[in-house]
């Protein structure tokens, strides 16, 4: 395939003032990082402050094992890459065909404003280039605008974790925002499945998942739309 698709993580570690560690879902990394390998593309590792993104343990735990993430635990490259991503501030989108965020609760906090990840998403999409994220990861995607000063999800057919996902995990008072609620405040045509559920919308470049089940579903259709 020879394309070459940028992976953004969180840097952010601490789920609010609980004392607990957050970061990435493993999941929602390994899965689409090997739908993305294994389909001949390259793929780049980034994170706000470049280093070792903070992993959720929780999604480190034997219950949230899947093949993808045993596979990428054993792979001393992938490991190697993950302890090494890039700055954000060192990327430029035009040498990337796509850009795909994974989840986990971490993106709450340090990917909804971050300036350098809104910069990097609206020249994506500018260059008419696929933007995807999954789970907890589109609220990355809530304050990039278009040329029209637009926001990009306006409009626009959405998924994210649901409300009652925050809930059934016990989160909703803890974290800063819910996705759901932020998607349909910035005008977006949010939808959802039953909870757990995979689940993936399209709408033109832009890439969304519901949950950590549909990163598989997101990453075949960010393949598909770079065919």
């Amino acid at each position: 395939m020879g394309k070459n698709i940028l992976v953004v993580l969180t840097s952010h570690d601490r789920l609010g003032e609980t004392g607990h560690q957050t970061g990435f879902w493993l999941e929602e990394l390994a899965t689409p990082y090997y739908a993305f390998k294994d389909a001949g593309a390259v793929v780049t590792l980034a994170s706000p402050d470049g280093g070792k993104p903070p992993l959720d343990p929780k999604s480190d735990d034997v219950s949230a094992e899947t093949p993808a993430t045993i596979r990428f635990k054993a792979d001393t490259v992938a490991n190697e890459q993950l302890a090494n991503t890039a700055r954000l501030q060192d990327v430029d989108a035009s040498n990337f065909d796509a850009v795909f965020y994974p989840g986990g609760h971490g993106p709450l906090w340090d990917l909804i404003d971050n300036e350098q990840s809104i910069k990097l998403i609206e020249a994506f999409w500018a260059q008419g280039k696929p933007v995807s994220a999954v789970c907890h990861a589109p609220i990355a995607l809530v304050n990039a605008k278009d040329e029209n000063g637009d926001f990009i999800v306006k409009g626009r057919e959405v998924t994210g974790f649901t409300n009652e996902e925050e809930e059934a995990v016990g989160l909703t008072n803890i974290v800063p925002q819910l996705v759901e609620d932020v998607m349909i405040e910035r005008g977006a045509n949010y939808s959802k499945k039953e909870s757990w559920a995979s689940f993936a919308c399209k709408d033109g470049n832009l890439i969304t998942g519901q949950n950590p089940a549909s990163s598989e579903a997101v990453a075949e259709l960010l393949l598909k739309a770079l065919v």
